[in-house]
């Protein structure tokens, strides 16, 4: 660390903290008599906090964001100099990095063509919806409104993204939620709910069972991660998206991947739902679109559905009538672009691949020598391993035992993620997501940590 602050100036900000910020997903009690964690620095996958402990960060920033590592220079340089030239107008109007962007990002995405802004998760999923909603009216008379989602996914915070989240704790407490939005089950083998051989294609046409629950002409858009995340790490078992992917067909429904976790080679791929051959309507991101150097979101379409937006110019209100203030900032596009750069440059997206391979088979050897660990899966250098108390019965590890794990890391100067207060009683599964620069020494590093966690929580 470079000492910047003094110690008087630390005790000074860790008090204006404690006395003003209110933290995200924080029970605040403990600050009454503990001090805040504040992180004062960061240079690759390293971060230090209040006291100048350094941590290895093992999940990007805490939640799946700083894909190439802290302390990037060029990504500084480029939104200053972007901002000393244009810093923001209104979105009704374009930008030389706003188009750039789009233009790289599109190159990535063959069969999409069109890129909307805005600044968060929650909200690129709310222009996905509301563009589905606006098609129901411009060509179903309202009636094909309904949106789906799938237990154990999330899809943001606002009231509208907890209508579509499968997360029951998450939602506790903020209801009435807005109508239309329709949960299906989820694909999580090892919880699986159907005792049959080919549970991919089972677990995708419990789906088609929904849809004819609710009537096909009622339903609109179909809302899925690639892998779910914060709902534990699940990647879809093999038949699953083939099968999702007919059934939005058959039945004209929209396909909207929600990237905001997975996109921009978190799982060694630029966007995830590219290991699946699918072809999506929408796909929404954020996160990794700048590695956190800047707000930036996207709702990314096909021209099928910009052409539905255009198809009468006469009537005024035919067009996609939205605004998002911030999308109108430069710096998001400047800082995306830089970072697409980098991962490009520095191969990070094999580099991902490569050092996912390494962390599942570092975790499969952990899961050999600790019995609590009953599932280990993922993608890339995005995975989680399922903490149980019996592996045969499969219940899951009490979750204060698992949070302590979590603690034992931290303990050993490494950062880990656990579920939180995502499915009740199933809080249960590690999560790693270090950032795509991490090396043969990081992965080992956090594995070991979890090793001597692991061993002084459970023995």
């Amino acid at each position: 660390m470079d000492g910047k602050f003094q110690d008087n100036d630390i005790t000074r900000i860790v008090e204006a903290d404690r006395a003003h910020v209110w933290h995200h997903l924080t029970q605040h009690k403990p600050f009454e008599t503990g001090e805040p964690r504040i992180i004062t620095e960061g240079k690759g996958m390293k971060v230090w906090d209040q006291k100048g402990v350094e941590h290895l960060d093992a999940v990007s920033g805490g939640v799946w964001t700083v894909n190439v590592g802290y302390g990037r220079e060029s990504i500084a340089d480029a939104v200053r100099e972007q901002l000393v030239k244009l810093n923001y107008f209104a979105g009704a109007a374009g930008s030389i990095p706003g188009a750039l962007f789009a233009e790289k990002l599109i190159e990535k995405m063959p069969g999409m063509t069109r890129v909307y802004y805005t600044n968060s998760g929650s909200e690129a999923n709310e222009k996905a919806w509301k563009m589905i909603r606006q098609i129901a009216h411009k060509r179903y008379g309202g009636q094909k409104h309904k949106i789906l989602y799938r237990e154990r996914d999330y899809h943001g915070t606002t009231i509208a993204a907890l209508s579509a989240g499968g997360q029951e704790e998450r939602n506790a407490q903020y209801g009435p939620f807005a109508p239309g939005f329709v949960e299906v089950p989820h694909c999580l083998e090892y919880r699986k709910q159907w005792d049959v051989e080919d549970y991919g294609r089972r677990a995708a046409d419990a789906i088609e069972e929904v849809i004819l629950r609710e009537g096909p002409e009622t339903v609109g858009g179909l809302c899925l991660e690639p892998i779910t995340a914060g709902g534990g790490v699940i990647v879809p078992p093999e038949g699953y998206w083939e099968r999702v992917q007919e059934i939005c067909r058959k039945y004209d429904i929209l396909l909207h991947i929600d990237e905001v976790v997975c996109g921009i080679g978190r799982t060694g791929t630029w966007f995830g739902y590219q290991h699946y051959g699918i072809e999506p309507d929408f796909v929404t991101m954020a996160k990794g679109v700048a590695s956190g150097y800047a707000a930036i979101a996207c709702c990314v379409t096909t021209e099928k559905v910009f052409d539905l937006f255009k198809d009468d110019s006469s009537d005024p209100m035919n067009y996609f009538r939205d605004i998002s203030t911030f999308g109108g900032c430069t710096a998001g596009p400047a800082a995306a672009l830089e970072n697409m750069r980098i991962i490009e440059d520095e191969g990070l997206l094999e580099n991902c691949e490569k050092m996912g391979a390494r962390l599942m088979a570092n975790l499969r050897a952990l899961q050999e020598k600790h019995a609590v660990i009953g599932d280990v899966r993922g993608k890339g250098l995005f995975c989680g391993a399922e903490l149980v108390a019996d592996r045969e019965t499969k219940e899951p590890a009490d979750e204060k035992l698992c949070a302590r794990v979590v603690a034992e890391c931290a303990a050993e100067r490494v950062i880990i993620g656990v579920t939180n207060r995502s499915i009740p009683g199933f809080n249960n599964t590690l999560t790693f997501s270090p950032a795509l620069i991490a090396t043969e020494a990081d992965i080992d590093r956090i594995t070991e940590a979890v090793d001597v966690a692991l061993t002084r929580v459970f023995g």
